[in-house]
């Protein structure tokens, strides 16, 4: 582990209370579907530093609200905004709430085919049409803004008829990939994947960034480990694992 990370950890471990520093917990977290290669790195760097063992969760929006309006113990939430939203699930998380990381929507196409033009809004809208097949992920938060741009461009009927729905947000790519669909339309850093390339971003004002939320849990019994957990989201080693993963810090 580079040094700056280490020593960024150490001084997380020690914000802790006494206690909570020198008796390594474990600790649950609630995760969007598409955090999944960026914490699936992070969460270990913790590890290490720490002692403490991160559990992570990945689902999407809906499943996400059924799991913290279920009164199920979790200690902390790297989730979309749209969480939030819904009272329950907010109900369950204590403040403050900060914004982790953003990220926005794309366009992928299998490797070694020709380049959608996806450059205007028009011009999106007719690869969209043209295209045999569609992977999409419609329940969740960024499929549901994917549907809201559909509709905006008067397509959304059509797509649907050429849609193939994924289980996971990592299923999308590997759908392009394969050849079992001819495009991907999600978000930007989870089609960053082999196999395939980003024919570009959604133009225009079709484009708007998905935010995570990071809180922790209100009833978690594990505070200063898991505020420690949210602290290190935020710090420059975190953003550059971010970045590389096309995701936007903050």
């Amino acid at each position: 582990m580079h040094t700056s990370i280490a020593t960024t950890l150490f001084g997380l471990a020690m914000a802790m209370t006494p206690i909570a520093a020198a008796q390594a917990v474990e600790l649950k977290i609630l995760a969007g579907g598409s955090m999944t290669a960026s914490l699936k790195e992070l969460g270990p760097q913790f590890e290490r530093a720490t002692g403490n063992k991160v559990t992570i969760h990945f689902d999407s929006t809906p499943n996400l609200i059924k799991l913290a309006t279920s009164g199920a113990p979790f200690d902390a939430g790297v989730v979309p905004v749209d969480v939030m939203k819904d009272a329950g699930a907010r109900a369950r998380f204590a403040a403050p709430m900060n914004d982790i990381a953003r990220v926005g929507f794309g366009v992928a196409f299998r490797t070694g085919a020709p380049k959608p033009d996806v450059s205007t809004p028009d011009a999106m809208k007719q690869t969209l049409l043209k295209a045999q097949s569609v992977a999409m992920l419609p329940a969740s938060a960024a499929g549901a803004y994917v549907l809201k741009v559909l509709d905006r461009l008067g397509i959304g009927e059509a797509i649907k008829a050429k849609t193939k729905v994924q289980a996971t947000p990592a299923a999308i790519p590997q759908a392009v990939a394969k050849g079992d669909a001819e495009l991907g339309v999600f978000l930007i850093n989870v089609l960053m994947a082999p196999g395939v390339e980003l024919a570009g971003p959604f133009p225009g004002d079709l484009q708007q960034d998905l935010v995570f939320t990071g809180a922790v849990a209100a009833d978690t019994k594990q505070a200063d480990a898991a505020r420690a957990f949210l602290a290190f989201l935020k710090t420059p080693e975190a953003a550059a694992v971010f970045k590389a993963k096309g995701v936007t810090p903050g």
